[in-house]
């Protein structure tokens, strides 16, 4: 990456730089691979961030799904993370895990896990003691959108008034195929069988969708997923039984990555040789970097302060601006032949553009992802209709109460008091893009966008070729879209 222009002496913001188009022969968004090349078996670069109110097992599956690496927290206790990981593994790949609900939900309840969204929809039917869902027990689906206008006492079994369409898992190993039948069908979603048995969902948008993306898999075909720990405590053996649950990636996480403790608790990691990348984090200088990696991380998290439920900044005066932090970081780890994931301060498709362009191999989302279908938490509705769920930072003494409720009353009241971050938010759903998977679309095209105007074909090019100017708070204004009432 280079400036256009003098290089700034003051450390940058996205908000502060903008992308300067030069000669491209990329005659297609298509023609760029986004695969971010860190040891991870990700094929985009994004990554959803270990905060509690964003990455749960089922935002993790479905953003393997598409090619993206969702981290599970820390704060978690091992017995459930352990079952996270093992859930996420056997979810299938080409196609949805289904919703399955018995007939006697009411609607009102079906609204807490699935808004009125359409291409996703409701199988109504009762899974078996194993945890089969057959064919024959399923009775039909409902169509998300049938949400909006049931009454709430309303049982889904009665919204059922036709029997499912069906295709067999090995005719959706096409995707355009898959779309053609389901299209013809002239329904939203169809099951997916193997054997008699309710294997996945399918819509038209996710067969689409399945020509466009390449799952993030492991060496058997499973979704990849990562997990989060501290740095405090037995750290070998959560790792060893991370490791053993299958996790494909381990990130080690602070809020202070450039401590002793971090590089006590990396040492300890590495020197388990488990095989797998070895995440830490977060640090925002060279120095870090360096650290870091001597003590066995191959990936970096880089981000203090950027994050929309962080405060650290306002309470403590620690940061940087997160353009110039993952541009020094990305230029140290590089030389020394390691990666850095950009945490937090992304808000528009253009920040990961950004963040990539500083050199950053994948971006971490948080809030961002917070309010989606996929991320952990019951749909809510404001007075107005609106519907939300709450998000919280994971130093907020929400956050606090949760990681240390085995503690005694007068430990826990000394660990509050050293608190930040905002303890809840409401993350309101986008209604035109309410899955994390419409949110990877908005993202994933903004970023193909920005690697066609470098003439960029793949994330390290896209880093050499990306020209990088700065702008005044007015320029950056001048980019934004005028309100439609204009």
């Amino acid at each position: 990456m280079e400036f256009s222009g003098v290089r700034p002496q003051v450390d940058l913001t996205y908000s502060d730089v903008f992308l300067v188009p030069r000669r491209s022969d990329k005659a297609s968004r298509l023609d760029v691979d986004l695969t971010p090349g860190d040891g991870t078996a990700a094929t985009i670069p994004i990554v959803s961030s270990n905060m509690n109110s964003v990455t749960g097992p089922r935002l993790a599956a479905v953003l393997a799904r598409r090619g993206g690496l969702g981290v599970l927290p820390q704060d978690v206790p091992l017995q459930e993370l352990d079952a996270a990981i093992r859930w996420v593994k056997a979810q299938p790949t080409a196609w949805d895990t289904p919703l399955a609900l018995p007939p006697e939900t009411t609607t009102a309840e079906a609204r807490r896990l699935l808004p009125p969204a359409v291409g996703h929809g409701i199988v109504v039917g009762r899974v078996a003691a194993d945890g089969v869902l057959r064919a024959e027990d399923v009775l039909g689906v409902v169509a998300a959108s049938r949400l909006l206008t049931a009454l709430d006492d309303a049982r889904l079994g009665d919204l059922v008034h036709e029997r499912p369409i069906s295709i067999e898992s090995e005719d959706v190993r096409d995707g355009r195929a898959a779309f053609e039948l389901i299209v013809a069908a002239e329904v939203e979603l169809v099951l997916v069988l193997e054997r008699g048995q309710v294997i996945g969902t399918l819509s038209r948008r996710g067969a689409l969708r399945s020509t466009l993306y390449r799952p993030a898999q492991d060496a058997a075909g499973r979704l990849c997923v990562a997990a989060a720990l501290g740095i405090n405590g037995d750290v070998a053996a959560k790792a060893r039984a991370l490791a053993a649950a299958g996790v494909d990636v381990l990130v080690l996480d602070t809020a202070h990555g450039h401590q002793s403790g971090m590089l006590h608790a990396l040492r300890t990691v590495a020197d388990l040789d488990l095989g797998l990348p070895i995440v830490a984090g977060n640090v925002v200088t060279a120095e870090g970097v360096h650290d870091l990696v001597a003590a066995g991380a191959s990936i970096v998290k880089v981000g203090v302060g950027p994050g929309a439920m962080c405060t650290t900044r306002m309470m403590t005066a620690v940061g940087r601006p997160q353009f110039s932090a993952v541009l020094e970081a990305a230029d140290a780890a590089r030389i020394i032949g390691a990666h850095v994931w950009a945490d937090g301060g992304v808000r528009y498709p253009r920040d990961v553009a950004l963040a990539l362009a500083a050199g950053a191999a994948s971006v971490m989302i948080g809030s961002w992802f917070a309010g989606t279908i996929e991320a952990p938490g019951e749909l809510r509705e404001d007075d107005e209709g609106r519907v939300y769920k709450e998000s919280w930072g994971m130093a907020s003494t929400k956050a606090v109460q949760d990681r240390f409720s085995r503690l005694g009353a007068y430990e826990l009241a000394r660990k509050e008091l050293f608190a930040e971050g905002i303890s809840s938010s409401r993350i309101y759903l986008d209604p035109q893009r309410p899955s994390v998977e419409d949110l990877l679309d908005m993202i994933t095209s903004g970023v193909r966008s920005s690697f066609t105007y470098a003439g960029a074909g793949t994330v390290a090019q896209f880093h050499e070729r990306a020209v990088v100017g700065l702008q005044s708070a007015a320029g950056y204004e001048e980019g934004k879209a005028l309100p439609v009432s204009w």
